[in-house]
């Protein structure tokens, strides 16, 4: 007597931002699934991995479903967030204490810019806001006019 085990059908199901759209070819032995993620993009997925919570996304969500857009977080920029370990207040700004200035910089898309260095404080905060703006704020504004065109780009049922 034969004992088969009853194929296990992921197809539609959801994991994490994953949507599974049908099984692909088996990898390493494994049944592996051809996934769309909420960002729109396609990835395959091992049914272990998918079941036990190891896969969640294509890659765009890490630490917890975040969005990463050409190495920059869509998340960590609209929370204007200042790090723990800051000591102005200010994210972007620190004093310098060999030049006695305090010192403006901004991370953009994986890369640091140096804003200058400033005796007076308010002059290396004025940098960093202007900073900001120039390039998180208009990221952010491209990034949701993009958003907001898949979603009406997505024929409703």
């Amino acid at each position: 007597m034969s004992h088969s085990r009853k194929k296990l059908d992921l197809t539609g199901q959801r994991f994490g931002r994953l949507t599974v759209l049908e099984q692909a070819e088996n990898v390493n032995g494994r049944t592996a699934w051809r996934c769309r993620c909420d960002c729109g993009r396609e990835t395959i997925a091992k049914s272990c991995h998918l079941r036990n919570g190891h896969v969640r996304s294509c890659g765009c969500a890490r630490d917890g479903c975040l969005t990463y857009v050409d190495g920059t977080c869509v998340e960590l920029l609209r929370a204007k967030t200042v790090r723990r370990n800051n000591t102005s207040g200010v994210p972007g700004v620190d004093w310098r204490a060999s030049k006695h200035s305090w010192r403006a910089s901004i991370c953009f898309k994986g890369k640091r810019y140096y804003l200058g260095s400033y005796a007076r404080f308010e002059d290396a905060v004025k940098a960093r806001k202007l900073a900001e703006e120039n390039l998180h704020d208009s990221f952010l504004r491209e990034f949701e006019r993009e958003a907001q065109a898949e979603r009406q780009a997505i024929p409703s049922d």
